[in-house]
């Protein structure tokens, strides 16, 4: 395998080149966690990789198939119901010392935090779905823009806490509700190695080829926690070595002989790119500032055959969405139609015409 095919494997295991169909709560637990900060593009990252519009993707979201928080990384993520609280036992006590340090800022110690955590579960019980803005008015906590940074930082502990996940959308404003009356706890837990065994199989069969730097990333692990979770499961993979460097993917992963030409309109922060450490498989380095800046803010990309061949952004007006793009370099002309083609099922998934500029 050569760093030109590993692009094309990772379609695959990412679920991008199509071979069966997928429902969106399917693909989120395929995918294991899928960064969603940016909330609209992040639905269309689910929907570019299954059949389902943006109005069934919001339903599965608001009635909790589909669970938003924050896990993994100090980031939103969208996670399976059935992974939630395995991954949260795992991950947050590594991510809350990114959030007890944020909070300390504004004189919020632990003892503050479980206080807020008491109120909040009065607020919300009985389905009471809540703003941010909401919860922190009923906590006096009054808006203000440094005051912003400290009801981040409450509300994501109480997400790490297993206390609060996102609930049903109100208009356009996200809301919160308590975990526990989306998604009823399991009977049993995962120790901490078998979690980590549990976490590396799914990413890499889901994400791979990808090394153990990859992996680290994507998870919030050091390397070497990183690496005893693949020692645990390598004889559930394969292996291949690229310049010294050890790859691990899913055994039974299709034959590159079976691609086709093909073309992705993806999000900002897509798993495709968002997920590794290192992005030389997609695109060649000179074009990375303009695909994402120094400070991780990622753009929406348009992906051929794997490979980042320039950027691109929606507005959506009254009656269409209107399509800007940006190619890297001049696309021949006898491609274009795959390149349009590319367009078609964001067209879908919106339910509204779509005009490229």
């Amino acid at each position: 395998m050569t760093h030109d095919e590993i692009s094309h494997y990772r379609l695959v295991s990412q679920k991008l080149y199509k071979t069966t169909s997928c429902s969106p709560q399917e693909i989120v637990k395929h995918l294991g966690a899928m960064q969603a900060q940016d909330y609209a593009m992040a639905k269309w990252a689910i929907g570019s990789r299954c059949d389902a519009g943006e109005k069934e993707i919001e339903e599965a979201i608001n009635s909790g198939k589909i669970i938003r928080t924050h896990i993994l990384r100090p980031t939103w993520h969208f996670v399976s119901p059935d992974d939630i609280y395995w991954m949260l036992d795992l991950s947050a006590p590594q991510v809350k010392r990114f959030t007890s340090s944020a909070a300390k800022k504004y004189s919020f110690d632990e003892k503050k935090l479980n206080q807020a955590n008491t109120s909040i579960e009065k607020l919300l019980a009985g389905n009471n779905h809540l703003t941010r803005d909401e919860i922190m008015q009923e906590l006096g906590i009054k808006k203000t823009s440094s005051a912003d940074f400290l009801s981040a930082a409450i509300m994501m502990n109480a997400e790490l806490d297993g206390l609060v996940c996102n609930g049903e959308m109100k208009g356009k404003q996200i809301t919160y509700a308590l975990l526990e009356e989306r998604v009823s706890k399991p009977n049993s837990k995962l120790n901490k190695e078998e979690a980590l065994a549990k976490l590396a199989l799914r990413y890499f069969e889901s994400h791979g080829p990808a090394t153990v730097l990859d992996f680290s990333w994507w998870s919030g692990f050091a390397p070497t926690i990183c690496q005893k979770a693949i020692n645990a499961i390598e004889l559930q993979l394969n292996k291949i070595t690229i310049d010294n460097q050890q790859y691990w993917l899913k055994k039974d992963i299709n034959n590159t002989d079976n691609f086709r030409e093909i073309v992705h309109f993806l999000p900002a922060f897509d798993e495709i790119l968002i997920s590794y450490k290192t992005r030389e498989a997609s695109f060649q380095t000179d074009h990375q500032s303009k695909v994402f800046t120094n400070n991780g803010i990622f753009k929406p990309i348009i992906l051929e055959n794997g490979k980042v061949i320039g950027i691109w952004k929606r507005t959506i007006k009254k009656d269409h969405a209107k399509i800007e793009t940006e190619l890297f370099k001049e696309i021949e002309t006898d491609k274009k139609h795959i390149l349009f083609e590319g367009i078609k099922s964001f067209e879908t998934y919106l339910g509204t015409k779509i005009v490229i500029e």
